[in-house]
């Protein structure tokens, strides 16, 4: 039952650490990732706008340019003074505009392009316009064999694209424009034009005003394109390293969407060979008609691989707080279930007859600790009924031995010689079990010293490669003889003297480095000794061994895999008295200002769910015993340093020593 009630409360801690967090995870990661979906879609729908006033500036640029020299006083002179002043004129201009083409209309030629093109009939109409044209290859060769060539593009088949009926896309995509002209009351057109097929200085300008406006846009790998219809006529996307991917067709989900149905698409898209989050809008010309769509985007990669970073860290933080949490609940019920279960292994004491038998629980102040308590009050009043039932016994036995006096006699003898036996008893029951510990613990001790000499005598002068190795395990046998020792101390103090003897610091330091070698080998620490010539201190060197251990743990864990532990031992004086200097430092954090001097407290710790608190705090009592100092500081350039300082043993030591 109590394993049962055990199992219940372990669930109802775990329940919502295991169930209800990883669902709130999933919960959040998800509104975490339609956001920022959203927040890309915003994005890419904010470079859609400047990539759609850039058109509309380079649109009304060409206008304004193109009004400035229609209305221009020189135009009127030029046109008085024939055509070949006029052809070198709008030759002249056509260059200076950067346009691919400029002519003037005039008379019947005018007649008849007011009929082809609305922008050439407002313009007539003494209204400029420019719109996005799109001319065909015998208008262009019209224009020039230069401008057909430029416009022609042989389609490549496209992943997603819808199937083509042709295998050439020689129509041009022009920002056309025309500003009325008049001279003499004479009405006539000048029309301009650029073709923006292949027009490659266009659509990199785009890409650079979009995209590298500032250094947080610099990471991103954006696009820009140009389609006429469903294919790029001027775009920067990549076909290969070098090659442009002129001629690639849009997929059929977008070309519907924009041309068919006139929406902009705000999406993840694939472009040519990878996904991009896209933005598509459409491209209409003077005559109202979808012909076109601009295109803007940005590689979508970068952005799934930190979505699945964030993903991956949130699932490690999960994990690692799941592997640091379930200990601590599996402790603390083992603080709730243990006294509970000391209470049950007392009852069947009990029922056993021992009624001495009691809850030996540390105080605490909580429910358990009281039921604990009352249990024990409990024990005492059966205890008392049970002494005072004994009694009422004893004097039953007293009135028939008073009629027997001889009886009562042998009564009386008998107690007190069973008395006797108890008390001797207990007595050499606990002679029994120092002695039984002590024993279970040198025999095995015993064997392996034996062995060890065995193996020195077997392998002769074969054993000196693994001298310290014997060495160490010598040492550490003397230092569970040592422990055996003081258990037999605790037992029978009145036969044991100190431990302390005189230590060569310096070698117990190497003996150390030893002992700590696999945990510094696991790091890229690197450990530097200076043993200058010192005195031997007088200190049990186990105790010693136990301090330099911490403290060379303590380093190596706060320098965290990587730094500089320097170890240095030397004669120093304090208080007018020689002694011998333990320096021990790391290329650590230091220690905090404001825990500084709180490091040799009992419970204090700086590594918070690991460790008692209690190295520190007996290193300090173990160093006091032995008559040195121990001190910490934190070092000027970076780290922490221990200074041990231990006394030179007195000459009345030496003698008794001797």
């Amino acid at each position: 039952m109590l394993k049962s009630v055990r199992l219940r409360l372990l669930i109802m801690a775990l329940l919502p650490l295991i169930v209800l967090m990883p669902l709130l995870m999933v919960v959040a990661m998800a509104r975490w990732n339609a956001d920022y979906d959203k927040i890309l879609i915003a994005k890419v729908e904010s470079d859609l706008r400047i990539a759609e006033q850039y058109l509309g500036h380079l649109q009304s640029n060409s206008a304004r340019a193109l009004q400035g020299i229609a209305q221009s006083a020189r135009i009127a002179g030029v046109l008085s003074s024939g055509s070949d002043a006029t052809e070198a004129f709008l030759s002249e201009s056509q260059e200076s505009l950067n346009l691919d083409f400029l002519h003037l209309l005039r008379g019947d030629a005018l007649t008849e392009a007011k009929g082809k093109w609305p922008v050439i009939f407002e313009a007539a109409a003494g209204r400029m316009a420019s719109e996005i044209d799109i001319f065909s290859a015998d208008d262009l060769a019209a224009l020039s064999p230069a401008l057909a060539k430029q416009a022609r593009i042989e389609l490549i088949d496209t992943e997603a694209a819808a199937p083509a009926d042709h295998t050439v896309e020689d129509r041009g995509m022009v920002v056309h424009t025309a500003a009325p002209v008049r001279v003499n009351g004479e009405v006539s057109v000048l029309v301009g034009g650029l073709l923006l097929n292949r027009n490659l200085d266009f659509i990199d300008t785009l890409n650079e005003l979009v995209y590298l406006q500032g250094e947080s846009n610099a990471g991103r790998q954006g696009t820009a394109t140009l389609f006429l219809s469903d294919t790029r006529v001027s775009t920067n996307v990549r076909l290969f390293e070098d090659v442009r991917a002129l001629g690639t067709r849009v997929s059929v989900a977008v070309r519907d969407a924009v041309l068919g149905e006139g929406r902009t698409w705000l999406d993840s898209a694939f472009v040519v060979n990878d996904w991009y989050i896209s933005g598509y809008m459409p491209i209409s010309d003077s005559f109202g008609k979808r012909v076109g769509m601009l295109y803007v985007g940005f590689l979508e990669a970068p952005y799934k691989n930190a979505k699945r970073a964030a993903y991956w860290t949130v699932v490690g933080a999960f994990v690692l707080v799941i592997a640091l949490t379930a200990p601590l609940f599996l402790w603390l019920a083992k603080g709730i279930f243990a006294p509970l279960e000391q209470m049950t292994r007392t009852m069947a004491r009990v029922e056993r007859g021992d009624l001495t038998a009691r809850n030996q629980t540390p105080s605490r102040g909580d429910e358990i600790g009281q039921v604990a308590n009352h249990l024990n009050t409990l024990l005492d009043q059966v205890q008392e009924r049970d002494r005072r039932l004994r009694n009422w016994a004893g004097e039953l036995n007293t009135r028939v031995e008073e009629r027997t006096k001889e009886l009562k006699i042998a009564n009386e003898k008998l107690e007190e010689t069973f008395r006797q036996l108890v008390m001797s008893e207990k007595l050499a029951s606990i002679g029994e079990i120092t002695a039984g510990v002590a024993h279970e613990i040198n025999n095995p001790v015993a064997v392996i010293q034996g062995n060890v000499d065995v193996m020195r005598m077997t392998l002769g002068e074969a054993a000196e490669p693994v001298r310290t190795e014997l060495d160490l395990i010598d040492n550490q046998v003397m230092r569970i003889g040592a422990i055996v020792g003081k258990l037999l101390q605790f037992a029978r103090p009145s036969e044991f003297g100190t431990f302390a003897e005189h230590v060569d610091v310096a070698a117990v330091v190497r003996d150390c480095l030893v002992l700590v070698d696999h945990v510094i080998s696991k790091q890229e620490v690197r450990v530097l000794t200076q043993f200058d010539d010192a005195p031997c201190v007088r200190i049990d060197p186990g105790e010693l061994q136990q301090v330099v251990i911490n403290i060379i743990i303590n380093a190596s864990q706060a320098m965290d895999g990587n730094g500089t532990l320097a170890i240095t031992v030397a004669s120093a004086e304090r208080d007018a008295q020689m002694g011998v200097a333990l320096r021990i430092a790391d290329t650590g954090p230091g220690i905090p200002a404001d825990r500084i001097d709180h490091i040799f407290d009992p419970f204090f710790t700086t590594k918070q769910g690991e460790g008692t608190g209690l190295g520190l705090s007996i290193s300090q009592t173990l160093i006091q015993r032995a008559g040195g100092r121990i001190a910490v500081r934190n070092r000027r350039a970076r780290g922490a340093e221990f200074l041990i300082w231990l006394p030179r043993p007195s000459d009345e030591d030496d003698i008794d020593q001797g």
